[in-house]
């Protein structure tokens, strides 16, 4: 059973109603933790990145590869299928495109699915994780990442619910077909876009 934290209970009025996905509310500077897994202790000297699947050469960063590759910012917002949206947040990391770019996606692949040292999945189709629309993250608002928000390292993809943004990601393997993932299999919608309400299959 998910764990939640204080304060994921509340509704507050927002100041950012044209921001706001139907359904949510804005939680305001509160962060609710909500995750399906124990939260694991990550070494940041044992972690690895990798992308694999259908990619003209697999390949693995470690954590000061990934750190001495061009770094960017995410300024926005997020949005939890929990029906909670935190405005004006900022993470920094590195894009999926650099990533991407260095191993070749073959003209075949069409979905991705994203595994965390947990063994947590969550899938995509490629489109959704390219052009500037996910990350893999390490900071939030300039600080270390909280281990209970995914830290030391996060995927991160703002433009849908974010049980998408897997915590402690590891890998994101190219396929020819969707896998779903583990919240899929459990009845969570498999793209998740908040501004259709796509929470639950058949949304």
């Amino acid at each position: 059973m998910p764990g939640v934290s204080r304060g994921f209970i509340g509704r507050g009025r927002s100041e950012h109603r044209d921001r706001l996905p139907p359904g949510q509310y804005d939680v305001g500077a509160g962060w609710p933790v909500l995750t399906a897994e124990v939260l694991p202790r990550l070494d940041p000297e044992q972690w690895t990145m990798t992308i694999d699947g259908l990619v003209l050469e697999s390949r693995s960063w470690t954590w000061q590869e990934m750190h001495d590759l061009p770094q960017s910012e995410y300024h926005g917002d997020i949005h939890c299928v929990t029906t909670w949206s935190k405005f004006d947040t900022t993470f920094g990391g590195v894009s999926v495109d650099v990533l991407l770019d260095q191993v070749g996606p073959m003209a075949q692949a069409t979905h991705v699915l994203a595994t965390s040292t947990t063994g947590y999945t969550t899938n995509f189709p490629l489109e959704h994780i390219r052009g500037g629309q996910a990350w893999v993250v390490w900071t939030h608002d300039g600080q270390p990442l909280p281990r209970e928000h995914g830290g030391p390292v996060r995927l991160l993809v703002p433009h849908l619910y974010f049980w998408k943004s897997a915590k402690w990601v590891t890998k994101l393997t190219l396929l020819d077909h969707d896998q779903p993932g583990f919240w899929e299999r459990n009845g969570y919608h498999d793209l998740g876009d908040p501004w259709r309400e796509q929470r639950y299959q058949g949304d």
